[in-house]
């Protein structure tokens, strides 16, 4: 009973044969009864239980290999019992009810081993998980902790420019909020003069055409008086000149 090798190189499983022991390693054999692939943890182990226990009482001899798979798998227990069976020790219900005993327990065992893999292949996963969450955490840091650094170095560069542009402002605020304020106000102070001009220049001449005529007859009343006047003054003189001589007749 030997190994027959399979599979690529590095990633090899086995067929579980009996063969001649003449026969090359890989060659002919007489009957195949299971595979072998320890690739796996732990390995998997495909056994044809009855009949390797068949070849094993028939005298068939198993290499270290083959003969560890079948202590594995209960094979050579259940040699063991039978041979207890035949002297007579005990019968061969009590040594098959020790041979379902051993394989529970050897199943429990198997099942806790790949449990406890399992286990520790997860908490591998998980603890190079946490170290690449730190390692990423620090990375994102550092590039925060830069990307920080630069920033305030562009606004310790760009603070003297706004400065500058804060001083300069005010000369063309200066320069150019009055031309917008002309602009924007001088037509409306233009034009309240323009309609004061008009108004003053509109109520001199109303008074005028109302006071014109008040004028003209003021002018002209006193020449009236004096035309009427003027006689009257001229009439006394020549009474007084003609007195004196009716006086001089009378004398």
């Amino acid at each position: 009973m030997r190994l027959a090798r399979h599979g690529r190189k590095r990633y090899a499983y086995y067929h579980i044969v009996v063969a001649d022991s003449r026969a090359p390693r890989d060659g002919r054999y007489i009957e195949r009864i299971g595979t072998y692939n320890p690739n796996t943890n732990p390995a998997t182990i495909d056994l044809d239980f009855d009949k390797a226990y068949d070849w094993l009482v028939k005298g068939a001899q198993p290499t270290d290999t083959v003969k560890a798979i079948l202590s594995y798998k209960g094979v050579l227990y259940k040699k063991h019992l039978m041979g207890g069976v035949k002297k007579g020790a005990f019968s061969e219900e009590e040594a098959e009810r020790k041979l379902e005993k051993w394989l529970t327990e050897k199943e429990a065992q198997i099942q806790a081993k790949r449990e406890r893999l399992a286990g520790e292949e997860s908490a591998a996963v998980k603890k190079q998980l946490d170290a690449e969450t730190k390692l990423r955490e620090a990375k994102e840091a550092a590039i925060a902790a830069r990307n920080a650094e630069l920033a305030a170095e562009a606004k310790a560069a760009a603070a003297p420019a706004e400065e500058e542009v804060a001083e300069e402002a005010p000369a063309e605020e200066v320069a150019e909020t009055p031309v917008a304020e002309e602009k924007t106000e001088a037509p409306v102070e233009e034009k309240a003069a323009e309609a004061a001009k008009e108004v003053a220049e509109e109520a001199p001449v109303a008074e005028e055409k109302a006071e014109t005529p008040a004028a003209e007859k003021a002018a002209e009343e006193p020449v009236a008086e004096k035309d009427e006047e003027a006689p009257a003054a001229e009439e006394k003189p020549a009474e007084s000149e003609e007195a004196p001589k009716e006086k001089g007749a009378k004398s």
